[in-house]
């Protein structure tokens, strides 16, 4: 994942908004600890059973009980155990918020065995977890074109991923998206080559990014856009919310709109995370 802000002023404008009722109630700890910076990590050491931190509920349902029920009985039981580790290293990175949720990850994981996919591009990798996740999931002849200007983050993972026997499948780039996908776009072999694009990059380019993949992602195609409910500020009054997240949230409320009207893709905007937006290529 890109993102644009320097993480301690994000991370000060996520507390921000946490402290703030209707945000609250999706990020509340299990336990109630002092709340600091440092706790908003991912589970630590990958183990399952440690809580206090808001981003082990990083979901969107209403009700933590709920969402910590998803997780221990259909989510944890089932991730694979290098995805625990990534996640345990993603812990010690500076952005650690960044990481993927392991729910959208278990969704993404049956997306890409429903359809079979062996081609795919990833456009935000950070330490790598959906990396992991898709080239687990592929089959052994899969590739997947991984593109993040970001090295230092993906080698935190890159561990992992070659302990994990799936390095192969991986062409990492290090370099900002667009100018690979516009040299992708040169070559007409590479329009609809694609089963599958994950975009988890800076939210303000996502219409930019959805124009290009939308000719590299084949008919009947998926792209999924992570964040697009915006740590739920999206319903917030725009007061309400910091300043340091407004123009992602502003976006992002309009990028929601053109995906409802595009009349070439289906979509499903799914809460799991911080919301995905699932789009079929139709033409």
């Amino acid at each position: 994942m890109v993102c644009v802000v320097g993480a301690p002023n994000f991370a000060a404008a996520l507390m921000v908004a946490y402290k703030r009722p209707p945000l609250r109630c999706i990020l509340q700890p299990k336990k109630h600890l002092a709340f600091s910076p440092r706790m908003m990590n991912l589970q630590s050491n990958a183990s399952d059973e440690v809580e206090g931190s808001p981003w082990d509920h990083k979901g969107l349902l209403q009700s933590k009980e709920l969402y910590q029920y998803v997780l221990e009985t259909s989510v944890y039981p089932r991730e694979p155990a290098p995805l625990k580790e990534i996640r345990a290293i993603t812990e010690n990175h500076p952005d650690f918020y960044m990481g993927a949720t392991p729910d959208s990850g278990q969704l993404i994981a049956m997306l890409l065995n429903l359809m079979n996919a062996k081609n795919t591009i990833e456009l935000g990798v950070f330490t790598g977890y959906s990396l992991l996740l898709t080239a687990l999931t592929i089959p052994d002849d899969g590739k997947i074109l991984a593109i993040d200007p970001d090295r230092q983050s993906y080698e935190m993972g890159l561990p992992v991923i070659e302990k994990a026997g799936v390095e192969h499948k991986i062409d990492f780039k290090s370099s900002p998206a667009l100018p690979v996908l516009d040299k992708l776009l040169e070559d007409k072999k590479n329009k609809g080559s694609f089963d599958f694009a994950f975009v988890d990059a800076d939210k303000t380019s996502y219409g930019i990014y959805h124009e290009r993949l939308m000719q590299l992602v084949k008919v009947g195609g998926l792209i999924v856009y992570d964040n697009t409910l915006w740590y739920a500020t999206l319903v917030m009054p725009e007061e309400s919310v910091d300043e340091l997240m407004r123009p992602d949230r502003s976006f992002l409320l309009e990028f929601n709109k053109f995906l409802a009207a595009d009349t070439r893709i289906q979509i499903s905007q799914v809460t799991v995370g911080d919301g995905m937006t699932i789009c079929r290529r139709l033409f």
